[in-house]
């Protein structure tokens, strides 16, 4: 019998590419990941992946197993809101709040499952930049809200009765124009070689970005252009012109509508944190299955 974690570990790594990327995605460490894989390799009793120096690619064996892995995930979350339907999920209205990139990117597909399993519930999205989604819930505005927190970054404590989830957590990454001279090579880019880069700032002032503003400023990065809403579609509409160079999450960097080059960073400690909070004090069906469904759709993502 192999271990739901575990497949979901290498459903992770087949669409990261990567055994570093999904292992931040899952909120692991690369080490522990590789763990994981290692037990599901014994298990199956074949080589599932190959290592490589871009990142790691299936064998035979892993594409067969991370196909079959799928069915089984989506089959768990099927029967997670079978279930949820028997504690009376047959109406009603369910609120969320979510920032726009989850809102366009990973919210989507687990309000889709909800909808197909529970056609009766009414679904509300409202957009909050983070922390407001906070306080939504702890006001009642929202059942359930998508926030964020960076790292490095102040921990801001929870209202009474209020809990996170952690679902994600991804690096940040630099993005420049394409054939920018940061562009060149595929290792990582040494922070200290910012030093003298024009910066396009996501407002040193704003607080969910001061630390990492701060980290880059000690780098030698200088702000040309600060962008005073934070709206990383416009930053990295401005790197892609060749007016600076920008730090975004990677998923921002990955989806970006507008061509840049993506560079991950060295050390790679600057990170963003993907959460869902909601309330523990009031029993909510609707509210805990799309939470499920959350966990399974950000799991699965992928953001390269």
């Amino acid at each position: 019998m192999y271990d739901p974690t575990r497949l979901a570990a290498l459903v992770a790594v087949a669409e990261a590419g990567s055994i570093t990327r999904a292992a931040g995605r899952l909120g692991y460490t690369a080490p522990a990941l590789s763990q994981q894989l290692a037990k599901l390799e014994r298990e199956a009793g074949a080589a599932l992946l190959v290592r490589h120096h871009r990142g790691a690619r299936l064998t035979a064996a892993g594409e067969l197993l991370v196909k079959r892995a799928r069915r089984v995930l989506d089959e768990m979350d099927l029967a997670r809101h079978e279930l949820a339907r028997l504690t009376g999920l047959s109406g009603g209205r369910l609120r969320i709040g979510a920032f726009p990139t989850a809102g366009i990117h990973l919210l989507p597909p687990a309000l889709s499952a909800f909808r197909r399993a529970h056609p009766d519930v009414e679904l509300a999205v409202t957009e909050f930049e983070p922390p407001a989604g906070v306080a939504a819930v702890a006001d009642g505005a929202v059942d359930l809200a998508l926030t964020h927190a960076y790292q490095p970054g102040e921990t801001e404590p929870l209202p009474v009765a209020v809990a996170a989830e952690a679902l994600l957590t991804e690096e940040l990454v630099l993005v420049t124009a394409p054939g920018h001279a940061l562009a060149d090579g595929a290792g990582r880019l040494p922070l200290g070689d910012l030093a003298g880069q024009p910066l396009i700032s996501m407002a040193p002032w704003h607080p969910r970005r001061r630390e990492v503003e701060a980290a880059l400023a000690r780098a030698g990065a200088s702000p040309s252009v600060v962008v005073e809403t934070p709206s990383y579609a416009v930053v990295c509409a401005l790197a892609s012109a060749g007016l600076g160079v920008a730090v975004v999450p990677e998923m921002v960097a990955r989806k970006a509508l507008t061509p840049v080059n993506v560079r991950a960073l060295d050390p790679p400690g600057l990170r963003r944190t993907i959460s869902v909070v909601y309330r523990v004090d009031e029993p909510n069906p609707a509210a805990d299955t799309l939470r499920a469904l959350l966990r399974g759709a950000f799991g699965r993502s992928g953001v390269s």
